[in-house]
């Protein structure tokens, strides 16, 4: 069992400095009616249904260097192309590089481009909530581990505080005014806990809309999964 903003520091070491952010890919995507999307390097979570390989069990070793403003144009480039009026970082963790990350979203800012910005949320502290607020064209997407604290330690390996974490992540958002929902992994979950789950979000916002999130069964999955024990 791992601390999460231990390993997010160490990760951050490797795939962050200043202005600059390591980064594997960036290409079109089909969620949200279609969206450029820059895949980032590095998480400081290692779920077992997680579809990044390489670029999250090697962050020191994946990916390529870019700035704040070369990563903007990659994304720009992409959505005019496909005329897309959404851009995201995705992959692993966008938060990873808080200097990157907002570089990145003030040059969105003088755009008419909406940015998704989807994390797992556990770095994402008053502060960093405070910053992302002075951005009038970004959500947020927090993509909750399992239903609770224990599932969230089961699908992690991580200590089951980390999921407090991405709770207290969603309050933040909502004290500092910023636009957001959950999205929940609900396939290792029983419905009465998503339920549950649903109860304890609506203390932090009676208005959220909760996304349910499905596994993917890419091959490198159903590896991970079998592997852990969750396929035969």
């Amino acid at each position: 069992m791992y601390s999460p903003v231990e390993r997010a520091l160490h990760v951050q070491d490797m795939v962050s400095s200043g202005d600059k952010r390591k980064y594997y890919r960036f290409r079109p995507a089909p969620f949200y009616g279609g969206i450029a999307t820059a895949d980032c390097v590095g998480c400081p979570l290692t779920c077992v249904f997680c579809w990044s390989g390489f670029p999250r069990d090697h962050p020191e070793k994946a990916g390529d260097w870019y700035s704040s403003q070369q990563v903007f144009d990659e994304l720009v480039s992409i959505a005019k192309k496909k005329r897309y009026s959404s851009l995201r970082v995705s992959g692993n963790e966008p938060t990873l590089g808080q200097e990157h990350l907002i570089n990145v979203l003030k040059r969105v800012e003088k755009t008419p481009y909406q940015f998704i910005l989807e994390t797992s949320g556990i770095l994402i502290d008053d502060q960093y909530a405070k910053a992302l607020s002075n951005f009038k064209n970004v959500h947020v997407r927090v993509s909750l581990k399992g239903a609770c604290e224990e599932e969230f330690t089961h699908l992690t390996g991580c200590d089951p505080e980390g999921f407090k974490m991405q709770l207290l992540a969603l309050q933040n958002l909502k004290k500092h005014g910023v636009p957001c929902h959950p999205a929940v992994m609900v396939s290792f979950s029983t419905p009465e806990k998503v339920e549950e789950l649903i109860g304890r979000l609506s203390y932090i916002s009676s208005s959220f809309y909760v996304e349910e999130e499905h596994v993917m069964l890419y091959p490198l999955v159903k590896r991970r999964l079998r592997k852990a024990g969750f396929l035969p």
